[in-house]
């Protein structure tokens, strides 16, 4: 208090320091002060008297550089254990602002500040501590460069490179006012990985999102036109005495589940309750030390169903487990050679994670159930190490390793990658990589290569590049869904941005062009398998709507090995003949449109749809057919306690030659939650998948298709697929802190014949579930 004294008084009796974002006062010094703040959502304590404040933000979303439209203060000081910010937001359109009662994490359609923290002051990573006008949170890591792919491509949701899975502890609560909204947030430095030095630098933005308008603030004055967003920091200086104390936290838990399935005698259930837990050290406060045992997903969520109808190679699922989204920016690598979702089942896992004299340190081993698989009984060991080393102001230099052990078979992978960046917008990315597999006593080698150029101009960029990865590569342990195959890839942005005040406040266009070439064909002048254009037209109109039109065309040469195991059935006088697969040449002239919709998030109601239609590539039944998909998402909030999502996906896809179907897949999905309190919810998820498949035809003679069984080598015909699945889901969960939570559930699966008849309806499985977890913070 004696400290708080002495600020008031030096300060002319609580006058704040004011760093005004738009007059370049980038480098801000917050008082340090001895003293407690409750966390209401009230800025009323002595302290935010003397708070250092931010001000003067600027629009960077739609349009960079105009002075922010609705005016935002950010108070900042400090206390030994921790750092304070309180958010004034004045919003001059009365009862605009969007607030909701929601869930963490999920506060994408609210109004919302994020406060970006790099505790290294390295400008690549940052620390996303969100929040909305009630206080709810949402948390992440902010990359540049490999944009939170260890967490999985797009696991920011609407938050632009953010992976918002890491989940962090702070406190923070919020109201609503007459003149917008305020939110008081308290961060403990024990929650934070940062540098083991006396007196600490941080790089530090605000981003405020006013949804009424679409726009979106910062306080640094950034620009559209630069390389990196996080290069564009303010600072946080002269940080001294900060107290972390020890970090040590302990996360046992519990969960029963009981899995029931049709028997001969009825329905039989089986559960075993099952115990793990998980181990958090602060070693320094740069480097921090995870130990797991029988690890457990945090989320019982389904993933959202993906439609495989049409789809050639494996679909992406992101990480959601505890132990391993700790440090999970640290593993972030190009082409997803890291993937940790590849580690089933763990037994039981020990990591170390951190940044020491510029190097990012991450170091993972963890022991998967017994394989089921011909060496029978073997544990699968995972060995994974990361390594980044910073270079100049903003570029990087990094090493990867993995290793995955079974029994005498292996596949072990070494990488080495680069990302350059000068004159502020352009990056030069390289990346080499080989890998060595042995299964069966045979040992097969394969390299992995991508070179690429950027250029992040304001009206106008590009990026060109190339892939290749040789047909023998395996990333055993990462996500490589195609192999074989070299792609090059030229890409061009023009932009064209409105006066203020206009209808059409921005305009772009992606021009791009692709090619897929077979891997060793190339080397022999052969010609591409596929090659496809694209003009990617995104409108962004006043009041925060958003259009979308992209016309696509392309041409594919079918592979004949994916095809090597088929055959027609031939008629013949006396019955049938077994007769090879002709695989057709290249199919050309395969155009078709995309148009996109999106609503601003008004204050109950937001909605986009996307429709695609024209000609499509049929790759089971190689040929061209006709197409149409639709995906629609409407999101509804009547109170500021319940939100409901309906999701429907359609695809459909008819032969050219006849008109007749081939394929379709509807899928509609439903989600209710009801938000009793922060940290109460109750939640209903109901999905339906019908997808249907006709019996495979050859194309040129309308025949059967046949498919040979590699081991008896005997053929069986193809016949039609359909399957009528419901999936429903029902929730109880309670998580007040990250790591503290009770969940409990029911989930059913149900079949029918008739898709959507809802008559004679059966039970395929259902289960119970309960989890029991604690975190205990020493």
């Amino acid at each position: 208090m004696l400290l708080l004294l002495v600020a008031l008084l030096t300060s002319g009796g609580g006058e704040h320091p004011v760093y005004n974002g738009r007059a370049g006062d980038l480098t801000v010094a917050p008082p340090r002060i001895d003293a407690v703040a409750t966390i209401d959502g009230v800025l009323d304590e002595p302290a935010w008297d003397v708070a250092a404040m931010l001000t003067g933000f600027s629009q960077y979303m739609p349009v960079d550089g105009p002075p922010a439209s609705d005016s935002t203060h950010v108070l900042v000081w400090y206390a030994p254990t921790g750092i304070y910010f309180g958010v004034r937001a004045y919003e001059a359109h009365g009862g605009a602002v969007n607030a909701t009662l929601a869930d963490r994490d999920k506060i994408d359609t609210d109004d919302y500040v994020q406060i970006l923290l790099d505790t290294f002051n390295d400008r690549r990573r940052a620390f996303v501590l969100g929040v909305n006008p009630l206080g709810v949170q949402a948390d992440g890591i902010r990359s540049e460069g490999a944009m939170g792919m260890a967490g999985g491509p797009g696991a920011g949701g609407r938050f632009e490179n953010v992976d918002l899975n890491p989940d962090f502890f702070f406190e923070s609560k919020g109201r609503l006012t007459k003149a917008g909204y305020e939110v008081e947030v308290f961060v403990p430095f024990k929650s934070l990985r940062y540098q083991a030095r006396e007196t600490q630098d941080w790089a530090l933005n605000i981003i405020r999102k006013v949804q009424h308008s679409g726009y979106q603030d910062t306080w640094v004055p950034a620009r559209r036109a630069n390389a990196s967003f996080l290069a564009q920091s303010g600072t946080l200086t002269g940080l001294t005495g900060l107290r972390r104390g020890l970090a040590l936290s302990l996360n046992p838990f519990a969960t029963g589940k009981i899995a029931g399935q049709p028997g001969p005698s009825g329905w039989r259930y089986d559960g075993t309750p099952e115990i793990g837990g998980n181990v958090r050290w602060g070693v320094t406060e740069n480097l921090t030390l995870d130990a797991t045992a029988n690890p457990d997903f945090s989320q019982v969520e389904a993933d959202v169903g993906q439609v495989t109808i049409n789809e050639r190679f494996a679909l992406f699922f992101p990480e959601k487990r505890p132990f391993f989204l700790e440090g999970i920016e640290m593993f972030d690598t190009p082409n997803q050679l890291i993937y940790m979702r590849r580690i089933r089942n763990p037994v039981g896992g020990v990591k170390i994670t951190g940044k020491v004299a510029g190097i990012s340190v991450g170091i993972l081993s963890s022991a998967d159930q017994r394989s089921r698989g011909p060496s029978g009984g073997d544990y699968p060991i995972f060995n994974v190490a990361r390594i980044r080393r910073d270079v100049g102001e903003n570029s990087t230099l990094g090493v990867t390793y993995t290793d995955r052990t079974e029994g005498a078979g292996y596949n072990r992978v070494v990488e080495a990658d680069t990302r350059i960046v000068f004159g502020r917008m352009y990056t030069v990315s390289a990346q080499f990589a080989g890998s060595g597999t042995r299964a069966e006593g045979v040992l097969r080698r394969g390299s992995l290569w991508d070179l690429s150029v950027d250029r992040t101009g304001r009206s106008w960029g590009f990026r060109y590049g190339v892939r290749g990865i040789h047909p023998d590569f395996v990333a055993a342990s990462g996500f490589v869904p195609r192999t074989g195959v070299v792609e090059p890839i030229f890409a061009n942005r023009i932009s064209m941005y409105g006066q203020p005040g206009a209808l059409l406040e921005t305009w772009s266009a992606h021009v791009m062009l692709r090619g897929v070439w077979d891997y060793r064909e190339l080397f022999d002048g052969m010609g591409p398998l596929e090659t496809s254009a694209r003009i990617r037209n995104f409108f962004t109109l006043r009041g925060g709507w958003q259009l979308g039109a992209t016309p696509a065309w392309e041409t594919v040469r079918f592979d004949p090995e994916f095809y090597s195991g088929y055959a027609v059935e031939q008629p013949t006088a006396t019955g049938a003949d077994t007769v090879s697969f002709s695989v057709p040449g290249r199919i050309g002239d395969v155009f078709s449109m995309g148009f996109g919709l999106a609503t601003p998030q008004f204050p109950t109601f937001a909605a986009r749809a996307n429709v695609r239609i024209g000609k499509a590539v049929t790759f089971f039944e190689p040929a061209r057919g006709n197409s149409l998909s639709v995906s629609t998402t409407i999101t509804w909030r009547p109170t500021g306690q319940i939100r409901t999502e309906l999701r429907y996906t359609h695809a459909r896809l008819n032969r050219e030659r006849d008109g007749s179907r081939l394929s379709t897949a509807n899928i509609p999905r439903l989600k209710i939650e009801y938000q009793i309190s922060r940290p109460i919810f109750i939640r209903l998820v109901a999905q339906y998948k019908a997808q249907t498949r006709d019996a495979l035809r050859d194309p040129e003679t309308d025949a059967p298709i046949l498919f040979r069984d590699p081991t008896s080598g005997s053929y069986t015909r193809s016949t039609p697929v359909s399957t009528n699945d419901l999936r429903v889901d029902w929730l109880f969960s309670y998580r007040p802190t990250p790591g503290t939570v009770i969940f409990a559930g029911y989930g059913s699966s149900l079949s029918e014949s008739s898709a959507f008849s809802f008559r004679n309806i059966r039970r395929v499985n259902d289960g119970f579930f309960m989890k029991l977890s604690y975190l205990f913070r020493l």
